[in-house]
């Protein structure tokens, strides 16, 4: 095994441009052209969150697709691929989310079959099944080794994680009525099943004996790490990065049920106060 290999050399990735650009342009239209037409306030087509929100997706994507990240994932490091991964889902999607105005989701699943297949996949029991599909997949040995190998298919697995990621945060984080969001404790319990899942894959790639990735065995690995411990630092990137984030949503949700909670005490307390005076 060859170890101690340097950073890559900086060399262009014109698809990753091109695909950044036509996001950007993409979305720019949207607000311009038909933001107009089918917002309900055309004075307001999109806050000031929804755009900072866009911006940070769409630099979160950028920078996961780009040197050095995507050359160091797909020919030295597992625990980069890792990495690069957990910020196309638990980054980059739920910031797209953000940054969609209501009335750009509706445009966008206007086909009345997307808009019921969205629908009923952005529930409990289907996004819990559709992210654990997604987790067993993207790091099954010998689907790794076809995204390495095959340009395409690296893509397709990109473009997999990314929209399958959507269609599990809308349960959080939907910006449509008509696909409404979990309540609060339900969002609590959603987001905690979906932390738990990743440890068991996690678990497999941190204490293994011996490396899970062959592929990843013949590459030269930065700053002198082994083919196994590059393998554990990605278990316990999967097993961490996930959920700090969305132990970190718990929290958040959690102190604005009971926050919603005490107000909603408060209202129904006031009329009785005033009866008594």
């Amino acid at each position: 095994m060859v170890i101690g290999a340097a950073l890559p050399a900086w060399g262009p990735h014109p698809d990753v441009w091109l695909l950044i650009g036509l996001i950007a342009v993409g979305y720019a239209i949207a607000m311009t052209r038909l933001g107009p037409r089918y917002a309900p306030d055309s004075t307001r087509v999109v806050s000031r969150l929804q755009l900072v929100a866009f911006v940070a997706a769409l630099g979160a994507m950028w920078v996961a697709s780009d040197w050095p990240i995507h050359d160091v994932a797909e020919r030295s490091m597992y625990s980069v691929h890792m990495m690069q991964h957990l910020t196309f889902t638990t980054v980059a999607a739920p910031l797209f989310l953000i940054a969609t105005p209501g009335w750009l989701a509706r445009w966008l699943l206007s086909p009345a079959w997307l808009l019921r297949s969205v629908r009923w996949a952005s529930r409990f029991l289907p996004g819990v099944i559709i992210f654990n599909l997604v987790v067993v997949l993207s790091h099954w040995p010998a689907f790794v080794r076809l995204t390495v190998e095959n340009g395409w298919a690296h893509f397709g697995a990109h473009t997999v994680l990314i929209v399958s990621s959507l269609i599990v945060w809308m349960p959080v984080l939907s910006p449509l009525p008509e696909v409404p969001r979990l309540t609060i404790p339900v969002r609590m319990l959603y987001l905690f099943t979906q932390s738990v899942v990743p440890t068991i894959p996690a678990t497999f790639l941190t204490y293994g004996e011996r490396p899970l990735y062959r592929i990843y065995e013949q590459f030269p690995k930065l700053w002198g790490f082994s083919a196994l411990e590059d393998q554990q630092m990605a278990g316990i990137f999967m097993r961490t990065g996930a959920g700090v984030i969305l132990w970190s949503l718990v929290t958040v949700l959690f102190f604005r049920w009971a926050g919603e909670e005490e107000r909603q005490e408060r209202h129904t307390m006031k009329p009785t106060v005033e009866l008594t005076k």
